[in-house]
């Protein structure tokens, strides 16, 4: 097969009645909040099986309300795995607090309880696992630890929206759990996300802290001192639409990443990521190790030659060893994760086609061709 047109890494999909929401949205006058937040949060919690769901403008301030909710302060501690992206990291030091990086497993790329409990300290405030590329992380153990220890589990499920451990929605074990419905993501708003959890008192506390600290019995009285990570009705009519089709959205990137393994398991020279038999996963980006024997040019020169091929891949996730600011110590497996992983395009309507034309071409450029 001869690419004649370049292959994103990530594509959203509009699958139905995005257009239409949207415009009724915008016709409806609500530009800000409106129904389509009220019933955004309605599906989630329903789909999520959580009794209470709040969005947010994106993934990340999802994470800042859970910290403010959770009391996270000045010289408190955080425990996030050393590979995935750093958004709940950068959070932490933002708020005066510390970062400690646990090693992950080396084949599933995921934080585990034995490696969290080496970090634990009496300044332990909070443990976020983070879901990577759809994965799941083995929660029962992670909650254990969490309980014996009197720590809130914040899980990041940024990348693995409807993936399930042992029939339970990722995102819904731990104590709050946060959602990016990014552009990328399994479904979309643009920007903007989510928060869920089962205790009344702290969706109170984020949604106070989402909207300025005020209740809106008086106003502009704040109970708080709050910010603004309100998502707008256009972006939630978005998500209501493709929460719609999410049955579909589901089974495509199911094909996808079943068409990858098909294709590419059994290669000497690549390592995919491992699922656990527990985990159900809906893989946001189909990654894989590259073995530097069999790669001899590296992984970024690998990047490189695909990009020649019109093929948009990443890299893994940088382990933050390799940046002085988060003062982490070394990791030496996230270390070879991220020096070694590459992320291949997946998006729902990738085809068969393609996938083994990108696979074809990775294997193509083993012993550095």
């Amino acid at each position: 097969m001869t690419n004649t047109q370049s292959i994103p890494w990530a594509k959203p999909t509009l699958w139905g009645n995005e257009q239409s929401y949207v415009v009724e949205a915008l016709n409806s006058t609500w530009i800000s909040g409106g129904p389509f937040v009220e019933r955004l949060e309605k599906e989630i919690s329903r789909y999520t099986r959580s009794p209470f769901a709040l969005t947010s403008s994106n993934g990340t301030t999802a994470i800042q309300m859970a910290y403010l909710a959770l009391g996270l302060k000045p010289g408190d501690e955080v425990i996030v795995p050393g590979f995935g992206f750093l958004a709940a990291a950068n959070l932490a030091l933002q708020s005066g607090a510390k970062p400690f990086f646990a090693e992950v497993d080396p084949d599933t790329w995921l934080v585990t309880a034995p490696e969290i409990e080496k970090c634990l300290s009496p300044k332990t405030k909070i443990i976020v696992p983070i879901h990577s590329y759809g994965n799941v992380c083995e929660m029962d153990e992670i909650l254990e630890l969490a309980h014996n220890h009197n720590i809130p589990v914040v899980e990041d499920t940024a990348e693995a929206f409807a993936s399930q451990y042992k029939g339970h929605q990722a995102g819904t074990m731990g104590t709050i759990g946060t959602f990016s419905f990014q552009a990328t993501k399994t479904i979309t708003t643009g920007e903007g996300g989510m928060v869920v959890t089962e205790n009344k008192e702290l969706y109170d506390s984020m949604a106070l802290y989402r909207s300025h600290g005020m209740l809106r019995k008086k106003y502009y009285w704040h109970e708080l001192p709050g910010n603004n990570f309100r998502m707008t009705n256009m972006q939630a009519a978005l998500g209501c639409a493709q929460l719609e089709c999410l049955e579909k959205i589901i089974a495509e990137r199911k094909r996808v990443s079943t068409q990858y393994r098909k294709l590419l398991s059994g290669n000497d020279g690549i390592s995919l990521q491992h699922f656990s038999d527990t985990v159900k996963p809906v893989v946001w980006a189909m990654a894989m190790k590259l073995d530097t024997a069999a790669y001899p040019q590296g992984r970024d020169k690998v990047i490189a030659q695909m990009n020649d091929l019109m093929i948009e891949t990443r890299p893994g996730f940088y382990c933050p060893s390799f940046m002085k600011f988060y003062a982490s110590p070394k990791l030496p497996v996230c270390e070879e994760i991220s020096e070694q992983v590459i992320s291949l395009p997946t998006y729902s309507t990738l085809s068969d086609k393609q996938i083994e034309f990108i696979c074809t071409s990775l294997v193509d450029l083993q012993r550095g061709s």
